[in-house]
């Protein structure tokens, strides 16, 4: 079979290597000449909207999916038209319209922040009157890895902040004082079939992922489980979505939002689970039975950004497996991952904070 995929990032590229062994075949539409995708299969570089493109792209593949979301909803409704594509542009366009986003998970009863939707600063300063603060100021697309957002954490922060962000239609989230984040990856199957991935508790520094650990027996996984299944089914999903959420000191569970892709935090699968989420994902639109997703050992998922750590010195530490994404290092970019393994939690710390000493983040 032949992946059409739109997009050229490491997700692609992750794809494609988990495709292999299923004789899967990968082309890839993507503008930068960099792509670090192109060496997994055949690479269209061409601008997002370019109708010849398309065509190719058509004209290789018998489905097409995505590994990046920023990308016109018009173009890949007309891909459909000619051949499947999943996951559904109704998924892609509520997931990158904060205020869409959020609308759906009131309407399916998920617990959310206070919200105010944004378009001027008159707005904004009513919002934060009935509100409060501290809060988040978002845009409602585009904006990842904390960028596109501004913490308001006092009445001083707050004029002007409309135009700082651009003048764009915005979100208002009351702060949350949560005791920790976690995500739950999930994939749909084109026969509705949803399975869950245990939880991952995931580490941010400066608004980017820097550790994602599986929890099996975290004890909010079954609501979680729920949640995602309520929007797979709304949404008629296919393929594999993450969710964020925040668990509040007292427990609750409350969702920040979803990626309509396989994401950062599910990377540990690759090694740490029965079937990764890149497998999961391609079977799910290639119309394949979807595989077990238990974790199989204890394990975590470090980022490494902006800068490589010594190579020898990570792989020299036991449970310790390199993924180099082939992009040029820069500050704040994700540039590839260790995924830790061990035989108990325990020695798992220890050989986490081996690898943590390593890294040489550059976060910008």
């Amino acid at each position: 079979m032949h992946i059409g995929i739109v997009g050229g990032g490491q997700l692609g590229r992750m794809l494609a290597q988990a495709g292999a062994p299923l004789d899967m075949r990968f082309t890839f539409l993507d503008p930068s000449t960099q792509a670090c995708a192109a060496s997994q299969g055949v690479h269209l570089c061409a601008d997002w909207d370019d109708e010849e493109a398309h065509q190719a792209l058509i004209e290789a593949s018998d489905v097409i999916t995505f590994e990046f979301e920023n990308v016109s909803t018009m173009a890949l409704t007309q891909l459909a038209e000619q051949r499947p594509a999943f996951p559904p542009a109704k998924a892609l366009e509520t997931a990158r319209d904060r205020g869409a986003e959020k609308s759906l998970f009131q309407s399916l009863d998920i617990a959310i922040a206070p919200i105010a939707l944004i378009e001027s600063q008159e707005d904004l300063d009513r919002a934060v009157a009935e509100i409060g603060l501290p809060a988040v100021l978002k845009t409602r697309t585009l904006g990842y890895d904390g960028k596109g957002q501004k913490v308001l954490r006092s009445a001083d922060y707050v004029p002007g902040s409309v135009a700082e962000l651009g003048d764009v239609p915005l979100i208002l989230e009351g702060f949350i004082d949560f005791d920790h984040e976690v995500s739950a990856i999930a994939v749909r199957g084109r026969d509705g079939e949803v399975r869950v991935w245990p939880l991952s508790r995931n580490e941010h520094r400066q608004g980017i992922l820097h550790r994602a650990e599986p929890q099996p027996d975290h004890p909010l996984y079954a609501r979680a489980a729920d949640y995602a299944t309520r929007v797979l089914d709304a949404l008629e999903y296919v393929g594999v979505m993450a969710f964020e959420f925040f668990v509040t000191r007292d427990g609750e569970l409350l969702a920040n939002e979803i990626a309509p892709r396989v994401h950062n935090s599910g990377h540990w699968s690759i090694e740490g689970a029965t079937t990764s989420q890149f497998e999961n994902h391609l079977r799910a639109v290639a119309g394949l039975p979807l595989g077990d997703t238990t974790r199989l050992v204890p394990c975590a998922m470090l980022n490494i950004i902006g800068a490589f750590p010594d190579r020898d010195a990570v792989l020299s530490v036991a449970g310790a497996r390199l993924h180099d994404y082939d992009k040029a290092p820069r500050p704040g970019r994700k540039i590839g991952h260790v995924t830790v393994l061990a035989p108990d939690e325990a020695t798992l710390a220890e050989r986490v904070a081996a690898v943590e000493a390593l890294l040489v983040n550059d976060l910008g």
